[in-house]
C-alpha cells in the first residue's frame, strides 16, 4: 500500500463526508457548505497529488489503476447526486439534474469502451486526454462554485448566481464533448458479433 494507493483511499473515505455535509446542513448552512467544500477540495488534491506521485516514483500500480479513476467518478458523481437531493441546492435541482444525469451517462460510457477496448486483442490501455482532464477540472470547480457563491456573493444578481449556472453549462458542454470524442475515437471497437 503505497502513498499514491493511500491517497486514492483517502478519496474514497472522504468523498461520503462531503456528501454528508452537502445533504443535512449541520451546523447551519453556512458551516455545512464551507465544510463540504473544504472536504470536496482535499479530495480533489488528493486525485491530483496520487497520479503525479505515482508517475514520478514508478509507484503505479493495478490497484491504483483501478481505484483511482473509481475514486474519482465516485467523488464527483457522488456529490453531483446529493446536490440534487439536498434543499440547499433546491434553486438549481431541475437544471442540476440532468447535468448530474449526463455526467453518468459520459461517465458509464466511456468506462464501458475503455474496459471493451483493454480486453480486446490489441489490449490498449485508453489514457486520459486533455478534453477528459479539462472536464475533471470543470466538474471540481462547478461543485465548488455551487457550494460557495451562495456565500461568497450573496447578494449577486439579486441571489440568480450566475457563476454557478455559468459553470454547469460549462461543465455540461466539456463532459458532452469530451465524451463525443472518446466514442469516436475508439468506437471502432465496438462489435456487435464479438
Amino acid at each position: 500500500m503505497n502513498l499514491p494507493n493511500k491517497l486514492t483511499l483517502a478519496r474514497v473515505i472522504m468523498a461520503p463526508l462531503a456528501m454528508i455535509f452537502v445533504l443535512y446542513p449541520i451546523g447551519g448552512e453556512i458551516c455545512a457548505r464551507i465544510i463540504a467544500a473544504t472536504i470536496f477540495l482535499l479530495t480533489a488534491i488528493t486525485d491530483m497529488l496520487d497520479g503525479k506521485i505515482a508517475r514520478k516514483y514508478n509507484l503505479i500500480t493495478n490497484f491504483g489503476k483501478f481505484m483511482d479513476p473509481l475514486a474519482d467518478k465516485f467523488m464527483v458523481i457522488g456529490v453531483f447526486v446529493t446536490m440534487c437531493a439536498s434543499d440547499m441546492y433546491a434553486h438549481f435541482r431541475p437544471v442540476l439534474t440532468w447535468c448530474t444525469l449526463i455526467v453518468i451517462l459520459r461517465e458509464l460510457a466511456v468506462t464501458s469502451l475503455r474496459l471493451l477496448v483493454a480486453s480486446s486483442e490489441q489490449k490498449i490501455v485508453v489514457p486520459a486526454n486533455w478534453l477528459g482532464k479539462v472536464k475533471t477540472v470543470l466538474q471540481i470547480v462547478c461543485i465548488m462554485t455551487l457550494m460557495l457563491e451562495p456565500i461568497v456573493i450573496p447578494f449577486a444578481f439579486d441571489k440568480i448566481l450566475i457563476l454557478s449556472w455559468l459553470t454547469m453549462a460549462l461543465m455540461t458542454i466539456m463532459t458532452i464533448w469530451s465524451g463525443v470524442n472518446y466514442l469516436k475515437a475508439y468506437l471502432g471497437f465496438v462489435n456487435p458479433n464479438d
